[in-house]
């Protein structure tokens, strides 16, 4: 248990240690003899620290130190030759407070280095030296000796020095020696602070006997320090904008500048000044910010200022390097011009009746920036539009306005209109003292030959429906708009859709045609239109429309809306029914209704008014199944009305729906089809069969194709068939009755159930066997057919007598072949003829049938109604030849 709890505070120690931050024993500043007060002397910088948790403190009154690290004098301080030194103390929550050992360097040492003497004189060895410092772009001479390295262990040792890192052997090379004997570091060359601002040569001292390190290698840092010799420069293009008629002081931009000097010394502070347009800008020499001095910037006057700006670091100093920039200042526009009329007044004409027609340009300038909301123009009519006759757009391209006609004019109301245009902008004006400008444009209205107009566009008569034919229910006129009068106009229909109205040409009397009635599918929410067109001598026309309201009379009965109802019978349960009435008429002339039997009724059904359009009715008693005309007296709140029948149905329900009528269900359109269908393909069949009967078997002819070589190419076989030597030649026509009549030889010992010889000796009869039948049909092969097939042997050339053996061979080939071919009466039957069979197998249900068939009735045509699945085979066998 010890062992671990040891174990414990040891790894507690060692990460406490790793936890906190490096902080450096020794810091040694350059300082000059005598700091002012603000001097930043140095910053002190801490690796792997909490910056957050990070304290700073000191006790030398002449120096404070910042959060961050810097140390500034708060009194002036002379530092002796020897130097000053104090202590900051650092700490960061981590770790023990640390100390840190100021030295302060007299810089007056450097300056006598830069004769020759070295950068620093030391007045006592130790390995521990401080910064080098050496001045950029030294003239020289060279090489210069820096100062001396000395070690400690060079009072025991007899040693040698060496260096190495940038600037010795690596690169730049060679820059930095040290005399190995006295260890006298020495620069060879000038060197520029903007490339190389400092290097840390890695020093070693070793023994000359034992060629070992005497002491531990030590880091040696030479600062370059700078001079000003860098211009300041201009990084980025020096391009503003500002708004015209801004006011004094607004913001145009921020000149940046860059120095590589070393940053944090006069070197690289900058003062900023304008050399030119002073009258308009002015600049901030320490940040270079351009500001306005005046509110009279005019875009449309100049739009673009080139300002001439000076950077000079030094602060401005005579003795500071400085440059020329240039400063391009866009003046932006604002909207500080009204459009203006080229016209101080227009006029225009338009003829009357006439719409959506442009009939004035307006043409306007504006001197802000084209294409802007500043620019683009937008009229509005303020005055003599309060009819909504006009109306204003602007052409895109050009910016004009344009004056149009929206609804059209009638010169005998205005024949002049008087209106004012104000032209305006897209956006509003920022100029205080300008105002939206507007012109006067009179507009005549022209007369024009009109039609004749009717006295108003539309006309309203109430109608009751179902009046007289011919009765007047009023007269719809029309007059001339020059004339003022109707001599000489006829009138007719333009639209009438149930021609339920008549119109008198001369007069434009309106008279009923047809019988008005307000439930018409015509009519919609009692309003039935018909249009009227008035024609004048001149054959101009004006329409109107009548508007006919029709009112509702009692015309309609309430009717049943169910036709048959169903009871379903229950036990120790009557039912009920329920009797749902409507009436086309309008209320009061329709619901609610009274529902009650008539007197006469046979006491059987008792009825209950549910609502004003429904009653309940139900027997009285039990009844037995069957179907019950009911009269029912339903009348409407008029108490017009008819005895209406209801029809009630008893019966045996499932879900609802009588029994009866479920096996009674009316076959639909494809339930018939599907019955009618095997009807068409029987009937089909039939006329098929019939076909093929009265088709006569022909006689089978060889063709000659050309190319049979002497044998029988074309053949007519019911089953696989010999094949034929490729090497079939012609022979002499001499020999053709030769092999003919030993042919007919072998085919009549065939027929006799003989023997011939074939090729090798032995030829055999052949009969065919099928799933072991003994009932056979044969065909009869005519000599004539045998003698198509002997005829067919082509001749043979002359001259080719090497081919008649061949022939002679092919002879005993076609014996074979030909003797096969048995006819009906020889009791044989052939293989390579079409055969036709008129018995379908064992256990067809047909028996033997086919039109082919040598026996059987053909008259009857009864098995037609037993055909099963081999009638498509045996439709194949009967087709033609």
């Amino acid at each position: 248990m010890a062992n671990v709890l040891i174990f414990s505070i040891c790894l507690m120690m060692v990460l406490s240690c790793v936890d906190s931050c490096f902080i450096p024993n020794n810091l040694y500043v350059l300082v000059p003899q005598t700091i002012p007060v603000g001097y930043e002397v140095t910053k002190v910088t801490l690796t792997d620290c909490d910056t957050n948790s990070l304290h700073f403190s000191l006790k030398d009154p002449s120096f404070t130190i910042k959060t961050n690290g810097e140390i500034v004098a708060v009194n002036t301080v002379s530092v002796a030759t020897r130097g000053r030194t104090f202590s900051v103390w650092a700490h960061d929550g981590r770790g023990p407070e640390s100390e840190i050992e100021v030295h302060l360097v007299h810089r007056q040492l450097q300056k006598r280095e830069y004769k020759g003497q070295g950068f620093l004189k030391r007045s006592k060895r130790r390995w521990s030296p401080p910064p080098f410092n050496i001045l950029e772009n030294d003239a020289g001479p060279f090489p210069k000796d820096i100062e001396k390295i000395v070690s400690d262990s060079s009072g025991m040792h007899n040693v040698y020095y060496t260096i190495s890192g940038p600037g010795s052997n690596q690169p730049p090379m060679n820059l930095f020696t040290i005399d190995t004997d006295t260890g006298m570091l020495t620069v060879h060359g000038p060197i520029d602070r903007e490339v190389f601002p400092q290097f840390v040569l890695r020093t070693q001292v070793f023994d000359k006997t034992t060629e070992k390190e005497t002491d531990l290698p030590l880091d040696v840092k030479i600062v370059i320090d700078d001079m000003n010799d860098n211009t300041p420069q201009f990084p980025d293009s020096m391009q503003f904008t500002v708004l015209e008629q801004s006011k004094p002081g607004t913001v145009v931009g921020k000149v940046n500048a860059t120095d590589k000097d070393l940053e944090g010394t006069l070197h690289v502070k900058i003062r900023y000044t304008l050399l030119s347009a002073l009258n308009l800008f002015a600049i901030n020499p320490q940040t270079g910010v351009i500001t306005t001095v005046t509110n009279t910037l005019d875009r449309e006057e100049k739009d673009k200022h080139l300002v001439t700006v000076q950077i000079q670091d030094l602060d401005g100093a005579v003795t500071g390097l400085k440059a020329t920039g240039t400063a391009t200042i866009t003046i932006g526009d604002i909207n500080d011009n009204p459009p203006t009329f080229k016209e101080t007044s227009y006029t225009t004409s338009i003829n009357e009746n006439e719409k959506d027609k442009l009939i004035l340009r307006i043409p306007v300038e504006d001197k802000d920036l084209i294409n802007t909301p500043n620019w683009i123009s937008k009229f509005v009519i303020t005055k003599g539009n309060e009819n909504g006759n006009f109306r204003m757009e602007t052409d895109p391209k050009t910016n004009e306005g344009l004056l149009y006609v929206s609804k059209a004019l009638n010169h005998e109301q205005t024949k002049n209109v008087q209106l004012e245009i104000s032209a305006r902008n897209e956006a509003e004006l920022s100029n205080a003292n300008a105002n939206w400008l507007s012109i006067p444009v009179a507009v005549t209205v022209n007369n024009v030959d009109e039609g004749p107009e009717f006295s108003a566009p539309t006309v309203r008569f109430i109608v009751k429906e179902n009046i007289p034919n011919g009765t007047l229910i009023g007269s719809y006129t029309a007059i001339d708009p020059e004339t003022k009068s109707s001599n000489g106009i006829m009138y007719y229909k333009v639209t009438d859709p149930a021609s339920w109205i008549n119109v008198d040409k001369s007069t434009g009397e309106l008279r009923v045609a047809n019988t008005i009635d307000r439930e018409s599918q015509f009519v919609q929410n009692g309003i039935y239109n018909i249009t009227m067109k008035a024609v004048d001598a001149s054959l101009k026309t004006g329409t109107g429309t009548v508007i006919i309201q029709v009112e509702d009379v009692n015309d309609n009965v309430p009717l049943p809306l169910i036709g048959e109802m169903v009871i379903c019978e229950q036990d120790g349960e009557l039912g009920s029914v329920v009797v749902m009435a409507e009436d086309k008429d309008e209320s009061p002339l329709s619901s609610p209704f009274s529902f009650s039997l008539p007197s006469d009724n046979d006491g059987k059904w008792s009825l209950t008014r549910v609502n004003g359009t429904a009653a309940t009715l139900s027997p009285t008693k039990k009844l037995i199944k069957g179907l019950y005309k009911v009269p029912v007296d339903i009348k409407d709140l008029q108490g017009f009305g008819e005895v209406q029948v209801v029809t009630v149905r008893i019966c045996q329900c499932r879900n609802g729906v009588c029994l009866a009528q479920d096996r009674s269900v009316s076959l639909g359109g494809l339930a018939l089809l599907a019955m009618l269908l095997p009807l068409a393909l029987l009937l089909l069949l039939f006329l098929l069969l019939a076909f093929f009967c009265v088709t006569k078997r022909d006689n089978i002819d060889i063709e000659d194709t050309g190319d049979g070589a002497g044998i029988l190419l074309a053949s007519n076989t019911e089953g696989k068939g010999d094949e034929v030597d490729p090497s079939l030649i012609t022979v002499p026509s001499t020999e053709q009755k030769e092999i003919k009549q030993e042919w007919l030889a072998q085919k009549n010992m065939a027929a006799f159930g003989g023997q011939s010889k074939n090729g090798n000796g032995i030829y055999n009869t052949q009969t065919n066997i099928y799933s072991g039948q003994t009932q056979y049909d044969t065909q009869h092969i005519e000599d004539q057919y045998i003698d198509n097939c002997v005829d067919y042997v082509p001749e043979l050339l002359p001259h080719d007598l090497n081919l008649l053996h061949t022939w002679q061979t092919n002879g005993h080939y076609l014996h074979q072949k030909l003797a096969y071919f048995g006819g009906e009466g020889d009791e044989r039957y052939a293989d390579d003829i079409v055969h036709c069979y008129g018995f379908e197998g064992v256990g067809s249900a047909a028996g033997s049938v086919g039109c082919c068939s040598d026996y059987g009735d053909t008259d009857n045509l009864d098995f037609l109604n037993t055909l099963g699945p081999k009638f498509k085979t045996l439709a194949d066998v009967c087709k033609k030849t």
